[in-house]
């Protein structure tokens, strides 16, 4: 991986905070889409030697940290150290295949100043208020990127996190913010994922519900939000038993991305449910994070070839 110079980025914030507007203004931008054509293959589609697949999605996910979650695996703190994940994410966005990053506004920033964010993707994460482990989890207010923010930096879509847990009062605000950020993305012409779980808490923590039908409620809740479903996106997980994906993801027309989420030690396990959902019709592609920044054999560059691969 490239080493990031930490004290240039730490220069340019303290002496030259206009560089981040100036990168994000002369920044060479994409569709959210390209053509589809060409084969599957990102290593011989027409695509392949500028980044970014063909008619499919490959997005790689590092909002985690601005909810505190800042683990992988069984290190509490892995994604704590910045340098290290963005040589991670760098590397990531150079494969082949790669068509973008979703990332909270300091992540983004930097990668603006490193130059990663040349003909990508660029998904700015909308609500971080829900901390992870915290009281008012579910309460999950929208403190990152605001529509007016994604617009003026000339990004291209938002990404937005909708747990439901029919118990806690806080998902109601949760749900009505949501509707509300998903009209404003809309009347701008900008695609926002909404990433819908139904949740409930087990001795004071919040865990998510991967069942069939869980995952079947939540995109039927987060299918019907605001005033259109025009620039609507669904990021979901993929079920328990990924044998239900099919009957799952026939809920709704939107399209709509697998997320990758904690997959453990079985890395091929995770490719194969993950292949096979991906040959759903409302599938258009995959948003990983850890499992493919944090693999447990420490190669980045190959995991990610491999999630391209699937595609």
């Amino acid at each position: 991986m490239t080493g990031v110079d930490v004290s240039e980025l730490v220069r340019l914030r303290a002496h030259h905070p206009e560089a981040i507007a100036e990168a994000a203004a002369r920044r060479s931008r994409r569709p959210l889409l390209r053509p589809a054509g060409g084969g599957t293959d990102a290593t011989t589609g027409p695509d392949a030697t500028n980044g970014g697949s063909t008619g499919r999605l490959m997005i790689i996910a590092a909002d985690h940290p601005a909810r505190g979650a800042l683990a992988v695996g069984d290190s509490r703190l892995a994604m704590a150290n910045r340098a290290d994940l963005l040589e991670r994410l760098c590397l990531a966005l150079s494969r082949p295949g790669v068509d973008g990053v979703l990332a909270t506004a300091d992540i983004l920033d930097d990668l603006l100043l490193l130059g990663a964010l040349e003909d990508r993707v660029v998904v700015g994460s909308m609500n971080r208020g829900g901390l992870a482990g915290a009281a008012f989890e579910l309460d999950d207010r929208f403190t990152g990127h605001r529509p007016e923010d994604l617009t003026r930096l000339g990004f291209d879509a938002g990404k937005l996190l909708l747990r439901i847990d029919y118990e806690d009062p806080g998902s109601l605000d949760t749900l009505h913010s949501t509707a509300r950020a998903i009209d404003a993305m809309a009347e701008r012409g900008l695609p926002v994922f909404v990433e819908p779980f139904i949740c409930r808490r087990v001795d004071g923590r919040l865990r998510t519900d991967l069942s069939a039908e869980a995952v079947t409620r939540s995109i039927a809740v987060a299918s019907g939000l605001a005033g259109t479903s025009a620039y609507t996106w669904l990021k979901v997980p993929v079920t328990e038993n990924a044998d239900d994906m099919a009957r799952v993801m026939e809920t709704s027309t939107l399209p709509a991305v697998l997320l990758g989420g904690e997959i453990g030690g079985d890395q091929e396990g995770a490719y194969e449910k993950w292949r096979t959902a991906l040959r759903l019709p409302t599938v258009q592609g995959l948003v990983v994070g850890r499992s493919l920044l944090y693999p447990v054999d420490g190669d980045v560059a190959g995991a990610v070839d491999t999630a391209v691969g699937l595609l």
